[in-house]
């Protein structure tokens, strides 16, 4: 598999720079594979070692889909984890 960068994945500049500012230079392995797919609005089930980056892999795509969305009064994305630690580290 190519390396690719962030820039190649077509991610939004403002989350390019929050993603440069935390001084990541290139996805990982599960997110090259996964942020692709999860902006072109398809589900993914994916699983890999912790660390890996899952949760930025989920998150970048979600947050550049509501970008630039005005606000609603319901429940646009839910993320179920299976412990509370998890949770708050996602939070």
């Amino acid at each position: 598999m190519k390396q690719k960068g962030f820039e190649d994945m077509r991610i939004i500049r403002p989350i390019l720079k929050a993603v440069n500012e935390l001084n990541y230079v290139r996805p990982t392995p599960i997110q090259q594979l996964a942020i692709p797919v999860i902006s072109s609005g398809k589900d993914v089930v994916a699983s890999s070692i912790t660390g890996s980056g899952k949760t930025a892999a989920f998150l970048i795509p979600l947050i550049q889909r509501y970008f630039n969305v005005p606000p609603v009064g319901y429940i646009r994305s839910l993320i179920l984890t299976p412990t509370r630690e998890l949770a708050i580290q996602i939070f």
